[in-house]
């Protein structure tokens, strides 16, 4: 079958790759959590008795020493090196031609099924594939050097679309058909993948995209800056050997409509009281909220209600003071912005989200219990539960071409590094 040139222009917003991804029988042995869920330590656990582990490509530290720099060129190229030899070894293999992916996750009951795909970074750059977060300069070059020594994107960002029928059709397709693989996770997540490359599929698709006012990154934000600053810098290497048509104006992605995705809560502990006792903080606090004593966990089941854990005791949060609407500010509005604003900052003193060392947030797949576990240890002295942010107000922040506070959203179940990647050549 010809190559499919005119669909992997720069100037689309979603391209086939020619992905790199597990043979079909190896799938269970490469496959990874995400390099930025598990720290030094948990990765070499994991890969201990696991050769073929991606973590040894997304966490190249695991093949040195504790304490090695893992921000040092050596760790790097070792990632590079175990990258090549997957490869030479057949354990990887790359596609001949360019070719979407239907992925699927699930866990539980839940069921998620998106596309791999190159992302056009011009479309990145100019906002039409829309942001919501800050990013942080060392974490972007972090990545960006990985992808150089690799010479290959091998951690997907995630991309939430509103519903495009065509393309709805194509996947509920090619998924009644047998899959490439399909493998269990880390967290019993199940992760399936099917290889699109039939050229009228493939046309559709990035012909539908294409028609798209814009697409959301909804996580992977450094993965996303990280490829921009590949491109760039390839840009500048190959002058003129530039054609417009290499994989590294892509960057590799994971879509979801935005029907499909779970956004679960994004919590908060802290660390004292700033100075006042219980008593003291409690009567600031009812100056705004109305305080009841709950029995059993306080998990809010809508807007506006927080749960929160202080001297082994639940208490249900509910604002008594104005709040901001969505229409007056889809930013200001937001549960965790109001929590910020009413008791983070105005009771509690912390600023600055980012930079204070008095606040964590703890992810709620880990549940209310993850939150009481870190107040009765003594680490933590109050947490508080919130109502998870919604994908439309995500959405709705983006189109605003604002950001969101810093850990407002947690994605759930994660995707797996090593079921796809994207190389730069």
């Amino acid at each position: 079958m010809a190559e499919i040139k005119k669909i992997t222009k720069v100037a689309n917003l979603f391209n086939p790759i020619y992905g790199i991804r597990p043979a079909k029988d190896r799938a269970r042995d490469i496959i990874a959590p995400p390099y930025d869920v598990l720290n030094s330590q948990e990765a070499r656990e994991l890969v201990e008795g696991k050769p073929w582990s991606f973590l040894h490509v997304s966490k190249p530290e695991v093949d040195f020493p504790c304490g090695v720099d893992v921000y040092s060129d050596a760790v790097y190229q070792k990632a590079s090196d175990n990258f090549k030899k997957m490869l030479d070894e057949g354990v990887l293999i790359r596609d001949e031609k360019p070719c979407f992916y239907a992925y699927r996750l699930q866990m539980g009951e839940h069921i998620q099924t998106g596309l791999v795909v190159g992302a056009g970074i011009e479309d990145y750059d100019a906002n039409r594939i829309k942001k919501h977060e800050f990013t942080r300069p060392v974490k972007e070059e972090d990545r960006a050097k990985q992808i150089r020594f690799v010479k290959a994107q091998t951690g997907p960002g995630i991309i939430a679309y509103k519903q495009i029928a065509e393309v709805n059709e194509i996947i509920k397709r090619k998924t009644a058909e047998e899959p490439e693989f399909s493998v269990e996770g880390m967290g019993g997540v199940i992760h399936t993948l099917w290889v699109l490359d039939d050229e009228k599929d493939i046309n559709t698709i990035v012909e539908s995209f294409e028609k798209q006012e814009a697409v959301y990154i909804a996580d992977g934000h450094h993965r996303s800056a990280a490829a921009s600053r590949v491109r760039k810098y390839m840009l500048e290497s190959r002058g003129a050997d530039h054609t417009g048509t290499e994989p590294y104006n892509s960057y590799l992605a994971v879509a979801f409509p935005v029907n499909e995705m779970k956004i679960w809560d994004y919590n908060r502990v802290v660390k004292d009281l700033n100075g006042l006792s219980s008593d003291e903080f409690m009567a600031k606090l009812k100056e705004s909220f109305e305080v009841k004593e709950f029995e059993g966990r306080a998990k809010p089941t809508v807007n506006r209600e927080y749960g929160m854990y202080l001297n082994g005791k639940w208490y249900m949060l509910k604002p008594i003071v104005p709040t901001p609407s969505k229409e007056d500010d889809p930013v200001l509005s937001l549960d965790i912005s109001v929590l910020s604003d009413l008791v983070l900052d105005k009771i509690l003193g912390i600023k600055d989200l980012r930079k204070s060392d008095r606040i964590d947030f703890v992810g709620g797949i880990r549940g209310l219990e993850g939150l009481e576990k870190r107040v009765n240890s003594g680490e933590m002295k109050i947490a508080f539960a919130v109502y998870p942010t919604s994908i439309e107000e995500l959405i709705a922040v983006a189109d605003d071409n604002q950001v969101m506070p810093p850990k407002s959203t947690w994605f759930e179940p994660k995707l797996a590094d090593g079921m796809v990647s994207n190389p730069l050549l």
